[in-house]
């Protein structure tokens, strides 16, 4: 077994809610399950038990819960055990958000090369609340998708995202290689609220009408679980995803298709304060998360 296994039962016994536990841990819900699920199958017991509405802990898993914690205590106690060793290099402080997917681990596999002495904290939070807390300094740089009209912040171009309609594996647009558009004009659409995150609402409402259609609005999007279990299994109706989200979502009832006519492309940004400079380390995080993009 793994310590990140470990971590990630540990995590989920915490919060009862692998959703939650994923966004503690900084990575997407399915590669907590995934991990979990490969501990589950090492140790020939089930730790927890799962049904739609809730996660719970087995017998066993109470039982093996006190025992990975103190497997992680004993690693935490090993890596300082050696603290004082490491050259004391800069924090880098980096705003994220849901639906990075593998470009997340491709951008900190990138800055650890390109910036080996810096240490990294992820910090996940709504996209505005992330903005002001770079413009007050208490993140070094965010990244954004879209545009935001936020004062006394730079924003670097990094890399274009493209963007999926997320379909039940039923319909007969799941056939199709790609989607047009003016297909998905009688299904409803899921998107988050316009209030929440206007660039990605505006960027599909704008695409509907060039196609030329209405949106019809169903229920806001949520959260990635929640929507993709009633797209699978509800009432027939789309969403959309980031290709780089969608990547890491094997959702059983579920499938992504390109979009064309047209081809929704979201820009992602580096926002950074406008009156302090840029670091060597924030100048290595732009490096990183362009080699995102070129690989």
């Amino acid at each position: 077994m793994e310590l990140r296994q470990l971590r990630y039962f540990v995590t989920v016994a915490e919060e009862l809610h692998f959703g939650r536990a994923a966004e503690r841990l900084h990575i997407v819900q399915p590669a907590v399950s995934q991990q979990v699920r490969r501990l589950e199958r090492e140790l020939a017991v089930e730790l927890l038990l799962r049904t739609t509405r809730s996660v719970v802990l087995s017998e066993a898993g109470q039982r093996f819960l006190p025992h990975a914690r103190a497997v992680l205590a004993a690693a935490d106690r090993a890596a300082d055990s050696v603290a004082e060793f490491r050259a004391a290099g800069p924090v880098v402080r980096l705003g994220t958000s849901e639906g990075l997917g593998d470009r997340l681990d491709a951008l900190l596999s990138a800055f650890a090369r390109l910036a080996p002495s810096a240490a990294l904290e992820l910090v996940h939070a709504p996209t505005s609340q992330r903005l002001q807390r770079v413009r007050d300094g208490s993140l070094s740089a965010t990244i954004v998708r879209g545009s935001w009209p936020f004062s006394g912040l730079d924003f670097t171009p990094l890399w274009t995202d493209e963007v999926l309609a997320a379909l039940p594996a039923a319909h007969p647009l799941a056939a199709s290689d790609e989607v047009a558009f003016a297909e998905l004009a009688s299904l409803p659409v899921r998107l988050p609220a316009r209030s929440r995150n206007p660039p990605l609402h505006d960027l599909v409402v704008e695409c509907c009408r060039e196609a030329g259609f209405a949106p019809l609005l169903g229920k806001d999007f949520t959260t990635a679980q929640d929507t993709l279990g009633t797209l699978g299994f509800g009432r027939p109706h789309w969403t959309v995803f980031y290709r780089a989200h969608a990547n890491l979502l094997p959702v059983p009832g579920v499938v992504f298709r390109p979009l064309r006519d047209p081809s929704p492309r979201m820009p992602a940004y580096l926002a950074t304060p406008a009156d302090r400079r840029v670091t060597p380390e924030v100048v290595a995080l732009i490096e990183a998360a362009r080699e995102t993009e070129a690989g």
